[in-house]
């Protein structure tokens, strides 16, 4: 037998949340260097993956298959084609610098510590009610083994287990590690946390129990869970589905993902659960945990019910289109800093959505180049927002101002993470969301007119975001605000190199996503509109 390299990939991290888990509770920065650690051994694994993965192979590599539940037809089946494999490297790649930027998240408070006479804290093994360190970057690790096997996962019922699963250590990561910077007491603190968990795992849970229907139905109707047969079934035509069940069958699995992507009107789970998770947390979330949704539309919906797709497309192309422009003029007007990154990110995964349903090479190419994209941008940007709400101790964008007269490196990473956002060309998202509007406009012209609405506004929040917090006359309350320290700048630093060279050279990534769009093409029936070109007179 072959080393299983996915498996591998996704039992490191999984046991680095156990063995995390059991640090004993005095051990805190033991418990940290561990987790970083198996995240360092899960980002190897990940670039094995990348390098061992021949683009122009098999569409599925790598691959695993064991039986499971053999009475039910379930089989522990893995494979990737390039799109799942980019977005493994991408999780890998970030669950370090989330690990690094917590460092502190989960710290006690000082209130909340017993002090010698000396007013320091004391070491000891007595449990305290603050949060437990091991227990937040336990839950880190178990989202990232969870994730990662939802990219692996070609049987449908394995994929379900985990894409529910994760839910459960996000919750007790919004909910029980929440953001310290909140105005009001630790009470209102605590409920609006308890408020943005359970909304973030019931709106989840209902697409979720939704989705479980139509598992059950497609088994019904295939007779196995497997992503492959049942997509070679339907492509020589021994599986022929009713147009009707189709349609369903589709439905059932489009709203859990759109839940999870987050979609309009799907998303105001979002928000709330960015807003009161920590920093790194909600990089979690919007970077790499909904990217779970948007990777599934790819593989499941296109590849399972190509026709529903196509059925679906207009309704889903007009909620791309309000995700987009909805997202951004809610940004406009937050006050909020992580809840304008939350709204922003609402735009952007309008724009994916609206690639992956334009049916073009150029706009499924550019939908995936954007999940690693997004993924890069809006964890430079809301990790340094993180950073500088941590000094200030406030999220409201109007306790900021000058900022860049006192921590010029800050300031600086964070407006080249503000114009990632904007997608400034030079930076990677610009060539994705380039080619996504390129897609759009040769198959929908009128669609691609009204996204690029979208541009305008980022343009307006971003800018208008770092002339606020950053420029102007200094508050007093900044006047001694430390700069970016060498932990930070550890965590910001590669994740800004890898937008301007993404941005200058998007080759390697697009070498890897292009033949798995040119299957998901085939799958559907579906090839690039030819230009309309007037003839020579």
């Amino acid at each position: 037998m072959s080393f299983p390299l996915l498996t591998a990939t996704a039992v490191v991290p999984a046991v680095g949340a156990i063995a995390t888990a059991a640090v004993p509770a005095a051990r805190r920065t033991a418990a940290k260097w561990l987790a970083l650690l198996f995240s360092l051994a899960t980002l190897a694994l990940a670039i094995t993956a990348v390098v061992r993965f021949d683009p122009d192979g098999d569409r599925y590599q790598l691959t695993e298959s064991h039986s499971w539940i053999k009475d039910f037809g379930v089989r522990y089946e893995l494979g990737v084609d390039g799109i799942a494999v980019s977005l493994i490297a991408l999780t890998a790649l970030l669950l370090p610098f989330i690990i690094l930027a917590g460092w502190h998240d989960a710290d006690p408070s000082p209130s909340s510590q017993l002090r010698s006479s000396r007013g320091g804290p004391i070491e000891t093994k007595a449990p305290y009610k603050w949060r437990p360190t091991q227990g937040f970057f336990a839950l880190i690790l178990a989202v990232e083994a969870m994730v990662i096997i939802s990219f692996e996962a070609t049987d449908v019922f394995l994929f379900y287990i985990f894409f529910e699963a994760m839910l459960i250590p996000m919750y007790f990561l919004i909910g029980g590690f929440g953001d310290r910077a909140h105005a009001g007491s630790d009470e209102n603190a605590s409920a609006q946390r308890s408020y943005a968990a359970v909304k973030f795992l019931l709106y989840n849970l209902v697409g979720g129990l939704i989705m479980l229907a139509a598992v059950i139905g497609l088994h019904v109707v295939a007779g196995n869970f497997s992503v492959q047969e049942i997509a070679a079934a339907r492509a020589d035509g021994s599986l022929d589905m009713a147009t009707n069940t189709e349609r369903l069958l589709f439905l059932g699995f489009f709203f859990a993902f759109a839940v999870k992507a987050p979609l309009w009107p799907l998303h105001t789970w979002l928000p709330n659960a960015m807003g009161e998770a920590t920093a790194p947390v909600a990089v979690l979330i919007t970077a790499v945990v909904d990217k779970v949704g948007t990777f599934a539309m790819l593989r499941f919906c296109l590849q399972l019910f190509p026709e529903a797709s196509k059925w679906a497309t207009p309704v889903i192309l007009v909620l791309a289109l309000i995700s987009i422009i909805y997202g951004a003029l809610l940004a406009v007007g937050q006050r909020d800093i992580k809840r304008l990154v939350a709204y922003a990110s609402i735009s952007h995964f309008g724009f994916i959505i609206l690639g992956i349903f334009a049916m073009t090479s150029q706009g499924q190419s550019g939908a995936t180049l954007y999940m690693v994209n997004h993924g890069l941008s809006t964890a430079a940007l809301m990790l340094v927002a993180g950073f500088l709400i941590s000094r200030r101790g406030s999220r409201l964008i109007a306790d900021y101002g000058g900022v860049q007269k006192v921590a010029p490196v800050l300031a600086g990473t964070f407006l080249v993470g503000g114009l990632a956002t904007l997608s400034l060309p030079g930076l990677a998202p610009f060539v994705s969301e380039f080619l996504v509007l390129v897609g759009a406009f040769a198959r929908y012209p009128a669609v691609g007119i009204i996204a690029t609405l979208g541009i305008v506004l980022a343009a307006l929040y971003t800018l208008v975001l770092y002339q606020r917090t950053m420029t102007g006359p200094v508050k007093p309350e900044l006047a001694k605000m430390p700069d970016l320290r060498v932990r930070e700048l550890v965590v910001v630093a590669p994740l800004i190199a890898l937008l301007i060279g993404l941005g200058v050279y998007p080759k390697p990534v697009a070498d890897l996503v292009n033949p798995a769009v040119e299957h998901t093409m085939s799958d559907v029936h579906k090839t690039d509109p030819k230009p309309e070109v007037e003839a020579a007179k």
